[in-house]
């Protein structure tokens, strides 16, 4: 009991920071989650709905790479209440066009795209805040910590979004989002504090030579340069799957909005669970080998399991399986990074890794739907009754994505395969 005040006391200012901007993510992700089935409904269209996602993320593929270096310049503390307040104002313009019924698919997208952009500059300023406020024998607990929020938040957003919804509507959800969005901010601003350095005030490098810097440092540091590689190409896997997710549970036989909530309820619980277990695990003799272990392990079951599954409770398998190993991923690749960028220099490291792992995300939520609409949903529309594809992965709408799952399956354990000869990664383990 000693031990675990201590603990908390040490990890005072960080806890206090992670479970408002857990509350606060808790909102976002419910209006992002609504959204989703907004968006297919009105379209009934993978690509439009992974547009959503493609403008939030493209901030990432052309910014971020000089985000870490402003954020190293600039006060943490006051990178992530601006960046906040200008996200918030998004929402509340969101709001209004509810309100007056006026709300498009295109404001969404710009509406994404903003967010995008704030959450680029303000990323690499939280991630150096949480370095200066934590002591390191706390790393992997962060990792975990984060896990558990975020798995946590996956549970709650579809049940409590659902709830919403059906009682007092979008514009109820989007409220909620403001009123964590509040919480987090008064918290952020007069609670928490977060050192500063002494560098930040002697630092005159211009911009420029602060993103020389950081892909300088990658470049020296070709273990962590094939690592980001590694995990840009599962990324673009991943993208392509979270873009066909919710068209295949909206639109096949068997599935629904509310299967759609209950596969990522399951995902939730299978994250808490894994994040928990991360949480209070030992330091592994070999980090890489368990991120390595954890993804091959994940992408070996899930993609199959959703490609060959007809109903709710198989799809729930396949997330369990798939996602149960994620978080102690997670958690050895947060330490790895911390231990092995120096304080000074993550920002600026933070911002070329983001570019450079982040980078796939758009384009493969751009061929998820792509290839959903134009390739796999007209190939699946053309097969007779009784084909070997039909037998496999169904008929009808959203047979295409079962396919196209199947696929990616393939393409997901050749990736861990590959990057788990190389030696340059293992080399971190020295």
């Amino acid at each position: 009991m000693k031990n675990l005040k201590t603990e908390i006391y040490e990890m005072r200012n960080f806890l206090l920071l992670w479970i408002t901007q857990a509350f606060s993510g808790l909102g976002s992700g419910m209006t992002s989650y609504a959204l989703v089935i907004w968006s297919y409904t009105q379209k009934g269209s993978a690509l439009a709905t992974s547009m959503l996602m493609i403008c939030s993320y493209a901030p990432y593929v052309l910014l971020s790479i000089f985000a870490g270096a402003l954020s190293d310049k600039w006060n943490k503390k006051a990178t992530m209440l601006v960046c906040d307040t200008v996200a918030a104002l998004t929402t509340v313009a969101m709001l209004a066009l509810l309100h007056f019924d006026a709300l498009e698919i295109w404001h969404l997208y710009v509406i994404n795209a903003v967010n995008g952009l704030m959450n680029t500059v303000q990323q690499p300023a939280s991630e150096v805040a949480v370095t200066r406020i934590l002591p390191e024998k706390y790393y992997q607990k962060v990792g975990g910590l984060k896990y558990f929020s975020n798995s946590l938040n996956t549970i709650l957003k579809p049940i409590i979004a659902t709830a919403i919804l059906g009682i007092a509507g979008m514009g109820a959800i989007v409220a909620f989002d403001l009123l964590s969005f509040g919480v987090a901010f008064a918290v952020l601003a007069f609670a928490v504090k977060i050192p500063g350095s002494s560098e930040d005030s002697q630092k005159q490098d211009k911009l420029l030579t602060s993103v020389k810097e950081g892909i300088g440092y990658l470049t020296k540091e070709r273990g962590i340069f094939d690592l980001i590689l590694f995990l840009a190409s599962i990324n673009l896997v991943a993208s392509i799957y979270e873009a066909a997710f919710p068209a295949m549970l909206l639109s096949r036989d068997g599935g629904s909005e509310q299967a759609l909530g209950l596969v990522n309820a399951v995902i939730g619980v299978t994250m808490l669970l894994g994040s928990i277990l991360a949480s209070f695990a030992k330091t592994p003799r070999s980090r890489v080998r368990v991120i390595c272990n954890c993804l091959l392990f994940s992408m070996s079951f899930e993609n199959f399991i959703l490609a060959f599954g007809r109903t709710p409770f198989i799809w729930c398998i396949g997330g369990f399986l798939g996602w149960i190993a994620i978080p102690l991923m997670s958690t050895n690749l947060e330490a790895i990074m911390r231990l092995h960028i120096p304080v000074r220099m993550q920002g600026r490291v933070y911002s070329v890794r983001n570019s450079l792992q982040f980078f796939t995300i758009p384009i493969g939520y751009f061929l998820g739907g792509f290839l959903v609409d134009k390739v796999f949903e007209p190939v699946m529309a053309l097969q007779k009754d009784g084909s070997i594809l039909v037998r496999l992965f169904g008929s009808g709408k959203g047979s295409g994505a079962a396919l196209l799952f199947f696929v990616i399956a393939f393409a997901g354990i050749l990736v861990c395969l590959y990057f788990r000869r190389d030696k340059h990664i293992w080399e971190l383990e020295r």
